[in-house]
């Protein structure tokens, strides 16, 4: 049975997706059926063609709520409205899923049992053992599986997957941390790159992702790279002075050493 304090909010930030997000809502509600849940719609103008999507659904699930962003336009501020309403409304577990049906729902409920098992985060993992990724640009994919290995196993970031957007997130976190980003989808990185250094539990369950099959997607690799490099660098800046110092003081023994060789 559920705890009556326990409550999933999963934030959908929307831009014109009229085409997926009824097939969306009914999967997140299918999935969810058995969970106190809301299903924060975020958006960022009226004539975002999702909402007349959304009316004109006859089994529009009863947990869809509309949440206006008034923070500033773009995905970030999007996801800090629904961030914010989430927590106004009590939840304790609040998820990020995009709402072209690229994230499989059926992973959320493993995901919110680590958060309230403990975790602060928890990314839905392509690239642990279990997960997947189908289609996408190849680029986009190679640079993604190499930020997260690498974050993985140099930076030491308990997620082979940093730079999803399906995520979840604890209400406590949430509480003492606003978002930083101003643009685009690189606020996983940041909010799992803070959650790190500031000694919340990182965690995974494996996840597999589908790339959209409507729609176009708001995803722009040149445009937003060097905002995702900022938080790769940020998450990598202790490893790599650590070996730079490493890297140094292997180089002076070898100098040292000839040096002592030679006389």
């Amino acid at each position: 049975m559920s705890n009556p304090a326990q409550l999933l909010a999963v934030v959908l930030p929307v831009y014109n997706e009229a085409e997926n997000i009824a097939a969306c809502l009914r999967n997140l509600h299918a999935a969810l059926h058995a969970t106190p849940h809301l299903l924060l719609v975020c958006y960022d103008f009226d004539a975002d063609s999702t909402l007349p999507a959304i009316r004109s659904m006859p089994d529009a699930p009863p947990t869809v709520r509309l949440v206006r962003n008034t923070l500033g336009t773009g995905v970030a501020h999007a996801i800090q409205a629904g961030f914010d309403a989430a927590i106004a409304a009590g939840a304790d577990v609040v998820v990020t899923s995009m709402a072209d049906l690229s994230d499989p729902p059926e992973v959320i409920p493993a995901m919110a049992a680590k958060i309230r098992a403990g975790a602060g985060v928890v990314s839905g993992s392509r690239y642990m053992k279990g997960g997947s990724q189908t289609g996408g640009p190849f680029l986009k994919r190679t640079l993604s599986r190499l930020a997260g290995l690498s974050l993985y196993w140099i930076a030491r970031l308990p997620t082979h997957d940093a730079t999803t957007n399906f995520r979840a997130y604890s209400a406590a976190f949430l509480r003492v941390t606003r978002i930083r980003s101003r643009h685009g989808f690189e606020v996983a990185l940041e909010l799992t790159t803070r959650a790190h250094r500031q000694g919340f539990k990182v965690d995974e369950v494996p996840s597999s992702w589908q790339d959209r099959s409507a729609g176009s997607s708001r995803f722009r690799l040149w445009k937003w790279l060097p905002r995702y490099l900022y938080w790769y660098l940020l998450a990598m800046a202790v490893p790599l002075i650590l070996w730079s110092m490493v890297l140094a003081a292997l180089l002076t023994a070898a100098i040292l050493a000839r040096r002592f060789i030679t006389f």
